[in-house]
């Protein structure tokens, strides 16, 4: 754990995590940050303080001695967000100081009390505030489902820092930089990357919440953003905040100058049309990913497709219906919501078709609302009129897209 000021009497305490998955579910290949914070007044209070201290009370003593706060004269533990990333310190503190305040929304606090037995909670709503003293003033304001419906937003008014939990957030591990003027142009490219997929992972599934939450925290005009995952934002926040309606713009069926190849190909046959539609991507000059369904993890997946313009779905019937691995990842896009997006389909048969009537009910039963090229199906191997097909639907497929671009 390293310990990084933030601003005058404002510290960081951050971890990297690696080898986990994300929620249980997101494989996260690059980590990803803990962060948490200790306001210091005349009292002090630590907020979304880092899961995995060791349970050892002495590791949290070091840690904090370090910086100079003494664990006995912490008065309040502020829950922005009740998920265990940020909340599960709570019964380890409970082990070297009983007298403390949990501060957070109604909403958390149901859960602060189900998932820790803690009852000792102050519950504050938008605009609350507290005085630490030194003029030190937390302001609180709740920024429901993002992406729990308990989130807050903690806000320091000398200091015009915002502590926004997973809002601002990205995944990826942090090395000897943490703030974004300290970051690298390869660091930028890496964390914008790591954004997306955060985002996408995370987040795409509340995009009219964010929206809401990224208006009130223009409102709030801060000069530091200082969120739960990834680096501080000091020299100029609005480019996360930007960066964050940028993604929304994503999830909605905008993207990045690019298309991505979603296929599977069980003897290769789909992969001949996969080939052939490489070489037009490639002569067109259009930047492309091919994600090859199921090698590809869920999180790259999805995080691929959104933010990709364009969308190419390359799959073949099996059992009468579309090849299940492709169907599986199109399901998880449209439980994230991903909708609009431009799209293509071709694929192989055998025996029967039945891939297009499984890829209708499944844009239908997300209500994806992608815009669909009409799709090109063909018997075994595609022939040379099957390619010609689908040159042309690529070609429009690459003119559709231009007015969705937004990089």
């Amino acid at each position: 754990m390293k310990k990084i000021r933030i601003a005058d009497g404002i510290h960081m305490l951050t971890m990297n995590v690696e080898d986990i998955l994300f929620e249980g579910i997101w494989e996260i290949a690059n980590g990803v940050t803990l962060n948490s914070f200790i306001v210091q007044g005349e009292k002090t209070a630590i907020i979304d303080g880092v899961i995995n201290w060791d349970g050892i009370p002495e590791t949290l003593y070091r840690n904090l001695e370090e910086i100079g706060v003494d664990p006995n004269d912490i008065d309040y533990l502020i829950v922005n967000h009740m998920e265990p990333d940020h909340s599960g310190w709570i019964s380890n503190f409970r082990k070297i100081k009983e007298d403390f305040t949990i501060i957070c929304t109604d909403k958390a606090a149901k859960m602060v009390s189900s998932f820790y037995g803690e009852d000792k909670i102050r519950v504050v709503k938008e605009g609350d505030t507290l005085d630490l003293g030194k003029g030190k003033v937390l302001s609180f304001h709740p920024v429901p489902n993002v992406h729990w419906p308990d989130t807050m937003y903690t806000f320091e008014t000398s200091t015009k820092t915002l502590f926004s939990c997973d809002m601002f957030g990205t995944f990826g591990r942090m090395g000897e930089h943490f703030f974004d003027d300290e970051l690298t142009d390869e660091e930028m490219e890496f964390f914008e990357f790591e954004g997306i997929r955060y985002y996408s992972n995370v987040m795409t599934t509340f995009t009219p919440s964010l929206r809401k939450a990224l208006e009130k925290a223009r409102q709030l005009n801060a000069s530091i953003i200082a969120p739960g995952h990834g680096p501080v934002y000091r020299k100029n926040p609005n480019k996360i905040m930007d960066d964050y309606y940028r993604f929304s713009q994503y999830a909605d069926g905008k993207g990045k100058n690019e298309v991505t190849i979603l296929w599977g190909s069980m003897y290769g046959m789909t992969k001949k049309a996969v080939d052939f539609v490489e070489g037009i991507l490639k002569r067109e000059g259009v930047k492309y990913n091919k994600l090859q369904m199921p090698l590809e993890s869920d999180s790259e997946m999805v995080a691929t497709v959104f933010k990709s313009a364009a969308v190419i779905i390359a799959a073949p019937t099996y059992e009468y219906k579309l090849f299940p691995p492709v169907a599986a990842a199109l399901d998880e896009i449209g439980r994230k919501r991903i909708t609009g997006k431009t799209a293509f389909r071709f694929g192989s048969y055998g025996w029967s078709g039945g891939a297009e009537k499984e890829l209708k009910e499944i844009i239908e039963r997300n209500n994806m609302k992608w815009d669909f090229i009409d799709s090109v199906e063909f018997e075994g191997a595609p022939k040379e009129g099957h390619l010609e097909k689908i040159e042309k639907a690529v070609l429009k497929l690459i003119e559709k897209i231009k007015d969705k671009i937004v990089e």
